[in-house]
Formats: C-alpha cells, structure tokens, sequence
C-alpha cells in the first residue's frame, strides 16, 4: 500500500491525532486548572456533558474509556494492513496538513465569494475576547472535537438515517448527509454565551468549510481532517485574525 493509503488508515489517523488530542487537553487543563472547568472548545463541551449527564462524576472517566477502546479497537483490528509503521510517513502527513491549512482559507474564500457574488472576508470566530493561550487552545480543540463531532460522529448518523431509515439510495443520502452536517457545523458557531453574532458572510464561509472538511475527512480520513482544521485556526490566532 502507498502513502495515500496507508496515512488514511484508522491506524496512521488515529495515532496521528492523538498529540493534538494531548496538546488540547494538556494546555486546557493548564489553563483551567480542571479536567472540564474553564473555557473550552463547544464540540469538547457537547460531547463531555452528555457522558457526565450519563455517568454524573464517573461521567468523564466513561468518556476517556469510551474514546480509548473505540480508537484502540480501530487500530488494534488494522494493525496488520500495509507492515509495521512507517514513522517518517507521520512527518508527511503532519506536512500534508500544513499546506492544506495553508491552502484552506484561499479556497473557502473563494467558494464563499462565489456563492455570495461578492469578495467574502475570511469568516473568524469572536476569540479576541481571550488571552493568545486560550485562543491557541481553542483553535486545537476545534479540530480534534470538532471534527470527531461534526463529521466522524454527526455525518455518520446522518448517513445511517438516511440509507437505513429513510431508505435513500448511496448519492441521495451522501449529499443529504455532508451538506446538513455542514449546516449544522455552521450555526453550531453562532450557539451559546460565546457564539458570534449572525451574519450572512460567516454562516456561508463556515457552511463551504463543512462541506470542505467533509470531502477532506472521505478522501484523506480523520486525522489529517483534524490537523488541517485545527492549524488553520492556529494560523489564524498567531495571524491576531481570530
């Protein structure tokens, strides 16, 4: 197997998301002094309530357990596609997401421009408000949360329903999945005390990113997704954009 397939592989996405998993979660509790208080990404909120909600003050220990045998469980059955790993091919991908972070804000803005018949300013989330730390801890846990949310969980669900409830043909129910999960990445911006103020331009630049993150999540697998999705807020943030 070569580069391109063996770097989507469950194994090389999972095991190359897991820095960016610590990275988010080692700076957050840093900064919030606790395992869940503090500011944190909405994804990693959304996702943590529901457990502790569940499993009350077991509720994060479930999610870590959760998240450890599913993730184990994916690489532990691809262990044996394409030989032992390969190091040096994590040192690609992580340069493959660098220029896709790079690339990302050029192309959104200018499918946003072209739906909006009109230049589009790239749209930003209202993180000002925070010192560059939380800015920068912010813009990690959207991709790692974000991604495993709004595409890995949101658009899987989406599809299920779609062929299994509804009975939908594979094309129907595919582009049914990705551009509603794109409309719900979308608003998801504008929820909650600190959400942004509704505008045209941001919805529709951030509904053209689902759609781009979803098409690149299918071609290049999850942890590529995160990466790319998770630098390009960074560069943002150390840009003073975001």
């Amino acid at each position: 197997m070569n580069y391109f397939q063996l770097s989507r592989s469950a194994r090389y996405s999972i095991l190359f998301a897991v820095p960016l998993l610590l990275l988010y979660e080692g700076l957050a509790f840093l900064i919030g002094g606790s395992a869940t208080s503090g500011v944190r990404n909405g994804a990693d909120v959304i996702l943590k309530s529901l457990f502790l909600s569940i499993g009350g003050h077991n509720g994060l220990l479930m999610f870590n357990l959760v998240l450890l045998a599913v993730g184990g469980t994916l690489v532990w059955r691809d262990r044996h596609t394409g030989g032992p790993l390969r190091p040096a091919y994590f040192a690609i991908m992580l340069g493959e997401s660098v220029g896709l972070a790079i690339a990302f804000g050029a192309v959104a803005g200018l499918l946003t421009a072209i739906l909006l018949r009109g230049p589009a300013a790239l749209a930003v989330g209202g993180l000002s408000q925070f010192g560059f730390g939380t800015q920068l801890m912010l813009s990690l846990g959207a991709g790692i949360y974000e991604e495993l949310l709004f595409r890995v969980i949101l658009v899987s669900a989406l599809l299920f329903l779609a062929r299994r409830v509804l009975g939908w043909l594979p094309g129907a129910s595919n582009v049914a999945a990705v551009v509603l999960g794109a409309l719900i990445f979308s608003a998801f911006h504008y929820i909650g005390p600190y959400g942004d103020d509704w505008q045209l331009a941001s919805f529709t630049f951030r509904f053209v990113a689902g759609l781009l993150f979803s098409a690149l999540y299918v071609v290049r697998g999850f942890g590529i997704t995160a990466w790319t999705h998770s630098l390009y807020d960074v560069f943002l943030t150390v840009a003073g954009v975001g």
